[in-house]
């Protein structure tokens, strides 16, 4: 769902008057135009398969005693890989098994969008790897046909499923099945291919097995069998997707795009709201050992600067973080519980995407 991205040459020619009549005739050969071209044939399913699916890997995402499965786009033969961002994000581990080797491969995280649901990861000491072939910036119609392609149901095994392009540049508010969080996206390709969870990440692609979309949320029966209700899957155009991912390989951060390593404080904050307001980011958890334990941060504690800047929400407080480089020592204000002002230095530590 895609939606992507003559001048016609007039020659004049003079006639030269001073040729003489007794000039020898030119006579000029008349060649036919070509045929045109004959139409390039779609592969069949089969074919299909066989060229994307080497270009797949299965990923693994744990955080302690749970995890998260998902799926990645090889964009290089040494495993840099396009998948979604709420596959990798918390994850204390990330591990990738390529589908054209069966190969195993411990995975960092270069960078990631959170806004556009995207991350950029590398496959450690990965070789001569298959890569997808994208498409073109040209716009996708409805009704185009297309296949999803991934990890559905964290099987390990990357399956197909064939659909067609139902609307370009849809807006629509997901909800992330591991931590229930909901999300806002802008201007997603919507299709009727039935992804499942697990799908997340891989590759949205044409008839002929270009990659038009990145996989990013899905809503089907918990019977695959139960087709009272049509599928419904949104995707990520890979223009758009392709625009963080440059970003991020250019090591830049800046905008909803955050490169290198996650900062880490150690708590869990919602916003303060007093007389319709934002008042600061008040803690509901602190991790112990954390830069924010050690800064001496409660249960019940408001935040409300954070590096000279003033905290209003949780929001502001994520944006003033991700600004920051682990090793980086900040000037940390609140209110504790009794209200009294409270001010720390803290360094913040290297932590999983977020």
């Amino acid at each position: 769902m895609s939606a992507r991205w003559a001048a016609t040459l007039v020659l004049g020619f003079a006639t030269a008057a001073s040729l003489a009549l007794s000039a020898p005739a030119v006579v000029e050969t008349v060649v036919p135009p070509p045929p045109p071209p004959v139409a390039a044939e779609p592969p069949t399913a089969e074919e299909l398969a066989a060229r994307i699916v080497p270009a797949v890997v299965t990923l693994t995402a744990t955080d302690g005693w749970t995890g998260v499965a998902g799926t990645g786009i090889v964009l290089t033969p040494d495993g840099l890989v396009l998948t979604n961002h709420h596959v990798v994000s918390g994850a204390d581990e990330i591990t990738a098994v390529s589908a054209a080797t069966g190969l195993s491969y411990d995975v960092a995280v270069n960078g990631y969008d959170r806004a556009h649901d995207i991350a950029v990861v590398q496959l450690g000491s990965a070789q001569d790897l298959p890569v997808a072939t994208l498409a073109d910036t040209n716009p996708l119609l409805v009704g185009t046909a297309v296949t999803a392609f991934g990890n559905a149901d964290g099987g390990g095994v990357v399956v197909a499923a064939p659909g067609t392009i139902v609307a370009t540049g849809r807006n629509v508010v997901v909800r992330d099945s591991a931590d229930g969080s909901r999300h806002r996206l802008t201007g997603m390709l919507q299709s009727d291919a039935a992804i499942r969870p697990g799908d997340s990440g891989g590759p949205l692609v044409d008839e002929f097995g270009a990659v038009v979309g990145v996989n990013t949320a899905g809503a089907v029966g918990e019977d695959p069998a139960d087709t009272a209700t049509a599928p419904e899957a949104y995707a990520v155009p890979i223009s758009a997707a392709m625009r963080v991912v440059d970003q991020i390989r250019s090591g830049t951060s800046g905008g909803t795009v955050h490169v290198g390593a996650t900062p880490l404080l150690g708590v869990t904050v919602t916003t303060v709201r007093e007389d319709g307001e934002n008042r600061g980011a008040e803690v509901l958890w602190v991790s112990f050992d954390s830069p924010a334990d050690a800064a001496g941060l409660d249960i019940g504690d408001v935040i409300t600067s954070f590096d000279g800047k003033p905290v209003g929400s949780h929001g502001d407080l994520e944006t003033l973080l991700m600004a920051h480089a682990p090793g980086d020592s900040v000037r940390i204000g609140w209110h504790d519980r009794t209200g009294a002002p409270q001010t720390a230095s803290v360094t913040v530590e290297a932590g999983p995407a977020r």
